[in-house]
């Protein structure tokens, strides 16, 4: 959620920031702004809405010389998605863009307010100009303001700050949030929050540490640490293939990233399977030395992806697994043992619950490993180990390829476990390979199938909810099914194990409540179908997703007969995918970019 872009220099500051704006866009916004300082004299423009609402209110707007500027797309925290609240935020002489929460925001405000000065947004970032310019007031310098400013926030931030008085200069700071550097050959600089915005403008990036602040001009770059130390950038070159942000004739990406889930599993098992075994070479089998337990921490789809795993540890690894909500674990003072591994799992490898609870098991001993999409992003960095799912952008705002390479990377490396427990034997680990080598194969869309779920869908506009069930590793892929209609069809929707209707949920059904049912042929078939003729015997319309035909249902779709359990379970996804797509279409919805969500969440 929410961008930040900055650039100094001599181009054309308007199309470098917009440009940036435009390529962090499937993080989530509503609302977007920018801020050029050209020699004395300040532009400010903001729009609600989507980015061409802001680049119609700078057309004719030009940038032909030297000049800083900074940009931001906003997602609302502190105050409605209005054009007050959009960033930058200004103060008498100065600008300001921000992510993250200033927690002590409504004690400086008040502050603030006591000395006369006017707010004229509800958001905490506005405390951060005004507090800066207070500063500023008895500083020998415009840095020196900026860093006592700084070590009043309390909170997570990432910051930049241009002012008059410094007319070539832009002040930054990073503590929890993401921000990065990039220099081009000119010796320009520019400012983002992911690398995604400078590449074809940058050749080497310098990621920023928590606690790090600074400035930089034409000729200077100055950073300091959390301990007010000057330290010296880290420079990495930046991969110069531009990421595709086409939708390649798709009509939404969120479509074309389902079908490239077939593409990114390849991706994600090139060079980790043998005939024989599992290859890490990215992780040392000394991390589970001494490892009796595995504990998983996610948020949201992550969280999914990770349910499904505790089944694969404890049936193929024979390891004790756990799951933990990373929003709820951080503060329940919970109980960290040293003979665990802490494991993360995030699409973006910056959410910020789950970012605060690898923080928590690393400060407590544990050995931590984490799943994620994103190299160089907070949790890559800071975890003992990373194990990368290789998905690619995802610019849809419901995930969809990263939860299919999530699970794929889980069921990997329940065997690599089961390879070290010695938990299975070797000729069962090899037939597991040979079912994972079929993931590809069996996430591939037929224009078939998805024009027969096309079709169906249009039966499901109304009602009064969704019950999406299943049972064993079907119950989590239940529960994404349920999530990704409700994120992006505004249809109420959950998920729940088969065999829970009968303690309480089954007193819901009626013929306007719809059940998606996940019906595999080779796990608790008999069982699961017992439960959805509980349901149907009270007249619930039931929708069955199975590879056999099934008398009690209005409607199938079929999948192909597999060999096994998990290739269903992948087989499965695809249509649950599909079908909250074709129902989100048929409403009118904007598919990638749904109402009050944002793709990387960055704040608690």
């Amino acid at each position: 959620m929410c961008g930040i872009v900055g650039y100094i220099g001599k181009k054309d500051s308007k199309r470098i920031l917009l440009d940036g704006l435009k390529e962090l866009e499937y993080r989530g916004y509503d609302s977007a702004g920018i801020a050029v300082l050209q020699g004395d004299n300040f532009s400010s423009f903001k729009a609600t809405g989507k980015l061409i609402n802001l680049e119609e209110k700078t057309k004719d707007f030009v940038t032909d010389k030297f000049s800083i500027g900074i940009g931001h797309t906003r997602w609302a925290t502190h105050g409605k998605p209005t054009e007050l609240n959009a960033h930058p935020h200004a103060g008498e002489n100065s600008y300001v863009v921000h992510n993250g929460i200033i927690e002590n925001y409504a004690e400086l405000k008040k502050e603030l307010l006591e000395d006369g000065v006017h707010f004229l947004s509800q958001t905490d970032t506005e405390v951060i100009v005004h507090q800066f310019e207070k500063n500023l007031k008895t500083s020998i310098s415009a840095f020196e303001a900026f860093k006592i400013t700084i070590e009043q926030l309390h909170g997570a931030y990432a910051i930049l700050l241009v002012t008059k008085g410094e007319k070539e200069t832009i002040f930054f700071a990073k503590n929890g949030s993401p921000m990065l550097m990039g220099i081009d050959s000119d010796n320009e600089k520019y400012f983002a929050s992911s690398d995604t915005p400078l590449i074809g403008h940058c050749s080497d990036i310098n990621y920023f540490e928590d606690g790090d602040y600074g400035y930089v001009s034409p000729d200077a770059l100055v950073i300091f640490s959390q301990k007010n130390l000057q330290k010296e950038p880290v420079f990495t070159k930046l991969s110069t293939n531009k990421l595709s942000a086409q939708k390649d004739g798709y009509r939404f990406f969120m479509e074309k990233e389902i079908y490239e889930q077939h593409d990114v599993i390849t991706d994600t098992l090139l060079g980790r399977l043998s005939e024989e075994r599992v290859i890490f070479e990215e992780i040392e089998s000394s991390l589970f030395d001494g490892i009796n337990e595995i504990k998983l921490c996610a948020c949201g789809t992550s969280y999914h992806s990770a349910l499904t795993a505790t089944y694969l540890f404890e049936r193929y690894s024979k390891v004790k697994t756990s799951i933990e909500v990373a929003s709820e674990f951080r503060y329940r003072e919970p109980i960290m043992n040293k003979d665990t591994l802490f494991v993360v799992i995030s699409q973006s490898g910056e959410t910020a619950d789950t970012l605060e609870t690898l923080k928590m098991a690393k400060k407590a001993g544990l050995k931590t490993l984490v799943i994620c999409n994103v190299d160089n992003s907070s949790m890559v960095r800071l975890a003992d180990a990373c194990i990368l799912t290789r998905a690619g952008v995802e610019k849809g705002v419901a995930s969809t390829k990263a939860f299919a390479t999530q699970v794929t990377v889980f069921w990997m490396m329940s065997l690599y476990l089961a390879e070290l427990k010695s938990s299975m034997a070797k000729e069962e680990i090899q037939k597991q390979i040979a079912l994972i080598r079929e993931i590809p194969a069996s996430v591939r869309v037929s224009d078939a199938m998805h024009e027969h779920i096309k079709r169906l869908s249009k039966r499901y506009l109304h009602g009064h909810g969704f019950f999406f069930i299943g049972r064993d590793v079907f119950y989590p892929l239940a529960l994404e099914g349920a999530l990704k209609l409700k994120e992006i069809s505004y249809l109420h929707a959950e998920g729940y194990p088969s065999g829970e209707m009968k303690h309480g949920p089954i007193a819901l059904a009626d013929p306007e409540l719809f059940t998606i049912a996940l019906l595999p042929e080779h796990k608790l078939y008999e069982k699961a179908k017992s439960n959805v003729e509980e349901l149907s015997a009270r007249d619930a319309t039931i929708c069955a997703i199975s590879p056999l035909e099934f008398d009690k249902a209005d409607d199938l779709i079929p999948i192909n007969r597999c060999k096994d359990y998990m290739l269903e379970f992948f087989e499965m996804m695809v249509v649950v995918q599909i079908l909250s797509l074709e129902i989100s279409i048929r409403l009118g919805n904007d598919v990638d970019m749904p109402r009050n969500l944002a793709k990387s969440v960055t704040v608690e």
